[in-house]
């Protein structure tokens, strides 16, 4: 079994208890998970099994989708509302002054991870470390807040939906909205919708599974699609790739458009992905280098997938 299922968590469980879950009604202990959703959020969370692992490192930094709930006026040392009550102030904002206040985070803008977050320092979760009483801020890291889209504005709850990059914490980014706002703010509810062009439609209940329905695994080859072009080799250089060895311009059948050091998949003749791998050469040269008839490598394999 290989390939991701998408999972609709629900509220109060960890994405980690996610992964244990999926192993017991799947009975494949190759399970993990990218990207992870905070206990007291919902929505989408993209599962590997088997060799399903090995591609979730390529969904970390992919765009991701969010229904947000926050509410201003409120301080939390979590930044959402499971956490320790720090202060309260009121909000004497016009709607006109929160919307705008909110919608000029979109763009890039440097933030800071929450103290408590799944991020690590010196090899320790910021979250234990908080917990054991060692605060450690983390130095900015760059983010894109593709569009906000605000929804509703109820004082003090204020419903927006966002595109984000990988790494964008919607916890800091209330909290970052309500410092601006004067009064603080911090993340009431918080639901993934979509991550890269994968969305909520065909989720596993893991609520109300007891077994494992196989429909729901989304192939390798589904999967990679849309996220690397496709390069198709002939037998040898199936072999090659089997082996861990780069391969030549004869060794290809077929390829799409795509640029020197760009990571590309790798399928065999008969349509399986047999590897992610490193492009040596960009393909509108492959013409050139095949006309010359010359032995340049190019493309080396990164990962390679045995049946």
């Amino acid at each position: 079994m290989n390939g991701i299922i998408k999972i609709d968590k629900p509220s109060g469980i960890t994405s980690h208890d996610v992964v244990n879950i999926v192993r017991k009604i799947s009975s494949v202990r190759q399970v993990g998970h990218a990207g992870t959703l905070d206990p007291f959020a919902t929505g989408l969370l993209i599962v590997g099994i088997g060799n399903g692992t090995r591609i979730l490192e390529y969904f970390l930094h992919a765009e991701k989708t969010y229904d947000v709930t926050a509410r201003i006026g409120l301080t939390t040392d979590t930044y959402d509302k499971t956490g320790k009550f720090v202060e309260e102030n009121p909000c004497d904002r016009s709607e006109a002054e929160i919307r705008e206040t909110l919608l000029s985070f979109v763009g890039d803008y440097d933030q800071v991870p929450p103290i408590y977050s799944s991020k690590k320092y010196a090899g320790v979760r910021l979250y234990k470390l908080a917990r054991s009483g060692k605060i450690i801020t983390m130095p900015p890291v760059r983010v894109k807040i593709h569009s906000i889209e605000i929804e509703s504005i109820k004082k003090p709850y204020v419903k927006f939906k966002t595109v984000v990059s990988g790494g964008t914490y919607i916890r800091s980014l209330c909290r970052d909205f309500g410092i601006k706002l004067g009064c603080g703010a911090i993340a009431q509810e918080l639901r993934r919708i979509q991550v890269d062009r994968f969305d909520l439609s065909g989720c596993v209940d893991i609520q109300r599974a007891d077994s494992f329905d196989m429909s729901k695994v989304i192939s390798l080859e589904e999967v990679t699609r849309f996220m690397f072009k496709t390069v198709v080799v002939n037998d040898l250089g199936s072999k090659k790739i089997e082996d861990g060895r780069p391969i030549e311009i004869d060794d290809v059948m077929s390829y799409e458009d795509f640029n020197k050091g760009e990571l590309v998949r790798i399928l065999d003749k008969n349509g399986k992905l047999i590897s992610i791998s490193l492009s040596e050469r960009k393909s509108n040269f492959f013409s050139t280098i095949d006309k010359a008839e010359r032995k340049d490598i190019v493309i080396r394999p990164k990962k390679v997938f045995k049946n």
